[in-house]
């Protein structure tokens, strides 16, 4: 079992030694990859301690000999253990060199260097590093990397690394040589190599100031024309971020390497950013608008790193949430700004959402920046990125859009360099804007997600409106005691008109612009002076906090909010409220066996959306799309799998048969001709969609064979899917044709069979587990893809709530079968599949029984890996 010891954050010590300068000479082999490391290492100025005791993290290497100066040390000289390599006694100022053997072509965790396809490539944060070399492998150690590279001219013709090129040449037998030297320091989770025969794509970029950048894109043989819409999001980015951020890019050269077998979406390392190929390769006929849109969205995220992430490092593991909730911050404020905001908004919302408030409120809670743990690799989590993303937006609410922007200029211009903490972001605000944001910072160190209790009262004589605002945040064993934090609360008060009234908020209280209040204690009553008659009230405009929000809503109130709101976040939550409180009235008639009808008011309300004047079609999709099964699951106190389906398809049909001959207008209203990636004919396929799910409801012959059409003739991968996804979903002749000609169509394209697997595993027709063991078996599974894994297992765990909790527990079986398979070679996806058995203890006691047998089945597994062993300790706990 790997080691299962503990790290705390209040642990934290510099290391006693820093590396200065690091040359890396890599020379690839079939059996044996030989790495010899250059490492110019001082005593750290900044630990006045007199240990001279250097230790180099390193593990599954063959260490050849190591030199101290020249001086080739005995086997006295130094220790070997599982962990790294100990020099006792070293010089305060030295060189040390060491020449390691490791075999890539082994790696199947894909972690440090490995072989797959024959391709060499790298994976080191947040700890692979180590598998290469032995080295100060810790984020706050930062050095200049230069990497040569020599391998089979034949084979691998493409070696790049960090940095610029500034060297290559032949060699003997058939060999060449590439030189890359990177001139800013970095850690060594940010160092990258990749060597292969690839084909590239080639522009520039030439930025603010006048320089011009070379971009690459390089590919699988074959995939180059794929690459083109990820070519113009590096450029969108670099825009954007020169604009909104004034950054500019560093190097002489930006590239992009897109691969099949990566465990993650993508990797920032310096200059060389490493893909999953799925947010590379992109065309109308094999990819969705859902595609397309990651790509913007995770290109950006991985260039923005450039300076939230590479350029300003986080000290330790601990900080994770400094680069990435502040750069998913940025690539969610970018998505707005090239796409729909509205729709970027609520996507962003669904997703915090549907992954991270359970999480926040299941065994797995912690805070933004973890106070513990034990593998590093759990912690890469919905709460990290997105609740980190959200607190960061919240910064931008208190502050002020302007006032931000002095807090990060001043930020990345203090720290340019240095690796630092979420308490140094925080800090840099307080410095360039002269505040005191000392409360705030309780959103790093507290877990759970806060609930806001509202409730208000109008005085009509006094023209007085009160609001009472109490703030509650759920207790853990580890925290049982949680204060008050700041939390923006953005709102607005409408007449019986729809026009909002004037809002008088005591500076000391109120948002930038008195758009809002910000709550600091846990209980305060605002009262609003010269409130004419009883107002309305807008809550949480924008999603301002990641907060539940309880406010006691009539449905009088919710038709009004849903009709002259004029936020579009506040629109749609009103939408969501009414049904969620429709959704399930329908769930408790049916565990209580009573006839089901749906109120003819939320039809009306559907229907009114559909006649509108309708703009933002995307928009208007979500509007008509009911809350999911699993948002739903979070609103009962046992978890009734059955019985939420159940009522959601009861909505769905009933709407679907009343507003036929709309949805069918609409449906036509909304074809689209040659393909196109615009917000314009996004929606107009998102909307198109949403109707033709609605009708499929129906059972209708002329529906279904309309979908089949839609299938056959869709000149874009969105339609078809689309088409697909609702054929595997209803029992009907045509599905088993559909499903077979999609495969036998695109059989070749691994990144479309990745669809076709999670359409099957989304299914709810009663055989899908039976067809989920024969997709185990089927040729396009490959266990040791973690593509392919997640498009089967994660969805069918994480996204088919009706089947994995089937009550014989032959869905808890299946999947537990495979995470076990996995934890023998690959462990970080094996992890990354666990997350459904998380929140055993919210469902009835046989599922409770079931789920808890294979979370103990798998504690029992021989030679547990620290990531499963740390997951499945606190969910039985």
């Amino acid at each position: 079992m790997a080691s299962l010891q503990s790290k705390k954050r209040l642990d934290y010590t510099p290391s006693n030694y820093r590396a200065q300068s690091i040359h890396l000479t890599i020379e690839l082999g079939e059996d044996v990859t030989h790495v010899v490391s250059e490492i110019q290492i001082e005593k750290n100025p900044l630990v006045s301690n007199k240990d001279n005791c250097l230790f180099l993290n390193g593990t599954h290497q063959q260490l050849e000999w190591v030199k101290l100066n020249d001086a080739e040390l005995c086997k006295s000289d130094y220790q070997l253990s599982k962990e790294g390599l100990t020099i006792p006694d070293a010089p305060d100022v030295f060189t040390l060199e060491i020449h390691s053997l490791i075999q890539p072509q082994n790696n199947k965790a894909l972690m440090g260097l490995y072989k797959s396809n024959n391709l060499f490539c790298t994976q080191c944060e947040p700890e692979g590093f180590r598998k290469i070399t032995y080295y100060l492998d810790r984020p706050d150690v930062l050095a200049r990397f230069t990497t040569t590279i020599i391998a089979d001219q034949k084979k691998y013709p493409v070696l790049l690394s960090n940095g610029n090129l500034i060297d290559s040449g032949e060699l003997s037998d058939g060999l060449h040589f590439m030189t890359w030297e990177d001139p800013f320091p970095k850690p060594s989770y940010l160092f990258a190599m990749v060597a292969g025969d690839l084909d590239d794509l080639e522009d520039y970029f030439v930025t603010r100031s006048g320089r011009t950048v070379t971009l690459r894109i390089f590919c699988e043989k074959g995939k180059r024309e794929r690459c083109r819409y990820a070519m113009e999001a590096i450029k969108k980015a670099m825009k954007w971020d020169e604009e909104a951020f004034d950054r500019e890019y560093d190097l002489d050269i930006f590239m992009i390497v897109a691969i099949s077998d990566f465990n993650m979406g993508a990797m920032e390392n310096k200059g060389l950013n490493i893909f999953n190929d799925k947010y590379i390769l992109v065309c109308p006929k094999t990819a969705t608008d859902v595609d397309y849109e990651n790509v913007d969205r995770v290109v950006g995220h991985e260039y923005f790193h450039n300076w939230s992430g590479d350029r300003v490092t986080c000290r330790d593991w601990f900080q994770l949430c400094l680069k990435e909730g502040f750069t998913v911050f940025r690539e969610q404020s970018f998505a707005e700004a090239i796409g729909s905001p509205a729709v970027k908004r609520i996507d962003a919302v669904l997703l915090l959402r549907a992954l991270q408030f359970p999480e926040d409120a299941g065994p797995m809670a912690h805070p933004i920046r973890p106070d513990s743990y034990i593998e590093m690799n759990n912690f890469y989590t919905m709460t990290v990125y997105e609740k980190g993303a959200e607190v960061v937006r919240m910064l931008q609410t208190l502050l002020g859009e302007k006032a931000f922007r002095r807090g990060t200029d001043h930020y990345f211009e203090k720290y340019d360099g240095q690796a630092v903490t979420c308490d140094d972001f925080v800090q840099a605000m307080q410095e360039a804007n002269d505040v005191d944001l000392s409360q705030f910072l309780l959103w790093y160190s507290q877990a759970g997600t806060p609930t806001l209790s509202l409730q208000t009262q109008y005085d009509a004589k006094q023209k007085t409106y009160a609001l009472t605002v109490k703030q509650d945040i759920p207790p853990t064993p580890q925290q049982p005691n949680k204060l008050p934090m700041p939390i923006p609360v953005a709102f607005a008060l409408f007449d019986r008109t729809g026009k909002k009234m004037a809002l008088n908020i005591d500076q000391q209280d109120a948002l930038p612009n008195s758009q809002g209040l910000v709550i600091t204690e846990a209980e305060k009553t605002f009262v609003f002076e010269q409130i004419k008659e009883q107002p309305i009230p807008s809550l949480l405009r924008g999603f301002s906090a990641p907060v539940h929000l309880h406010y006691d809503y009539t449905d009088e109130e919710l038709r009004f909010l849903i009709s002259h709101d004029d936020d579009a976040f506040a629109r749609w939550e009103a939408m969501q409220i009414y049904a969620k409180k429709i959704l399930l009235a329908l769930v408790d008639d049916i565990q209580h066996k009573k006839h089901l009808e749906l109120d003819t008011t939320f039809i009306d309300l559907v229907k009114k959306l559909l006649s509108e004047n309708l703009k933002d079609l995307a928009f208007t999709s979500l509007m008509l799309t009911l809350p999911s099964e699993i948002y739903l699951a979070e609103f009962m106190d046992v978890i009734d799998v059955g019985a939420i389906h159940q009522a959601r398809q009861f909505a769905s049909k009933t709407i679907g048969n009343a507003l036929k001959d709309l949805l069918l207008k609409q449906y036509a209203a909304c074809q689209t001709k040659a393909y196109d990636f615009n917000v314009t004919d996004v929606g107009k396929r998102r909307l198109k969609n949403t109707c033709l799910s609605y009708l499929m409801h129906c059972n209708d012959r002329d529906i279904c064979q309309m979908c089949i059409e839609q299938f056959m003739t869709a000149n874009n991968m969105t339609d078809q899917l689309a088409a697909l996804t609702l054929l595997a979903d209803t029992d009907c002749e045509q599905r088993p044709k559909a499903i077979n000609e999609f495969y036998v169509r695109w059989k070749h394209d691994p990144l479309v069979i990745d669809k076709w697997l999670a359409v099957q595993a989304r299914s709810t027709l009663p055989d899908t587990i039976w067809h989920m063991q024969q997709l185990l078996t089927h040729e396009a599974f490959n266990i040791k893809n973690p593509n392919r894994v997640y498009s089967l297992l994660r969805v069918f765990a994480a996204q088919n709530p009706l089947h994995f909790h089937d009550i014989s527990g032959k869905g808890y079986e299946l999947i537990m079968d495979q995470i076990i398979r996995l934890n023998a070679f690959n462990p970080q996806v094996a992890a990354r599949i666990m997350q459904p058995f998380t929140h055993w203890k919210r469902y009835d006691n046989t599922r409770q029984q079931l789920m808890k047998a294979q979370l103990k089945r798998l504690k029992a597994t021989k030679d547990l890996s620290a990531d499963l062993f740390e997951i499945v300790q606190k969910v039985l706990s």
